[in-house]
């Protein structure tokens, strides 16, 4: 049985992640200064981030890994549209086999801290443990992870898959990264209209295909993974479960 082809994210959504064109350009910013800096983005999806990263800075350079070949195939092909392939290395690959030849200035894990595997429990804290050794001494870390915005209903609890004890608030979110010997820069939130014009984008590709493929053997399959996760947004963590931006620099 041949599997459904279903379209990638990147034509539905702009970043991988809940992430506005004007908080990206503002992230960037938080970031500097980029001149002559290496840039690794690790799960970088289509690494879009990473482009505009280095677009702002001319003189910068980046890797961009990420284990998905689809994803990566597209951000070769968009970086060589832009003129940024002689100043990024793209790798399809699984980020906790994968090493780096050389530290770097700026690290981004963005959605991403999963990447190292392992219990989700303690996934931010080894992302945090792991950036910090591919860091340059003073280097940044951007870290984009979910962190509970306010105590979910016993029925939120029961409608997603996501345990209790995965995720902190804001503020223990950071004091997380505090504790793994970093500097708190700055903190930014993703807004409900960022996270809804994400998970939209999830969604729209399974739709188009049910509606174009309506009797074939996946349809049942497409069906319950797109009910699936409509559950987990709008009956679980849609205003609970925010999505915060750090800004992090290393001793």
């Amino acid at each position: 049985m041949t599997k459904p082809e279903i379209a990638p994210l990147h034509e539905d959504v702009t970043f991988h992640g809940p992430l506005s064109e004007e908080r990206a350009a503002r992230l960037i910013r938080s970031l500097a200064p980029l001149d002559g800096a290496h840039v690794l983005d690790l799960g970088c999806g289509w690494a879009e981030f990473l482009f505009r990263t280095l677009e702002a800075a001319p003189t910068a350079t980046g890797t961009g890994v990420d284990l998905s070949a689809t994803d990566i195939a597209h951000a070769q092909a968009n970086a060589e549209a832009r003129g940024l392939a002689g100043r990024v290395s793209l790798h399809a690959a699984d980020v906790g086999k994968w090493q780096p030849e050389k530290r770097a200035d700026v690290v981004i894990v963005n959605g991403a801290t999963h990447v190292w595997g392992g219990d989700p429990s303690v996934h931010t804290a080894n992302a945090l443990a792991e950036a910090r050794k591919l860091l340059n001494p003073q280097g940044k870390l951007l870290l984009g992870e979910c962190f509970w915005e306010r105590e979910p209903t016993a029925e939120q609890w029961n409608a997603m898959p996501v345990p209790r004890d995965q995720l902190r608030d804001l503020a223990g979110l950071v004091d997380l990264a505090i504790e793994h010997g970093y500097r708190f820069l700055a903190a930014e939130q993703a807004s409900q209209d960022e996270w809804d014009v994400f998970e939209n984008g999830h969604g729209l590709a399974w739709e188009r295909w049910l509606r174009d493929n309506p009797d074939s053997e996946h349809a049942d399959e497409i069906r319950a993974k797109a009910d699936r996760q409509r559950t987990y947004r709008l009956k679980g963590w849609r205003a609970t479960m925010g999505f915060a931006y750090l800004t992090l620099q290393a001793p």
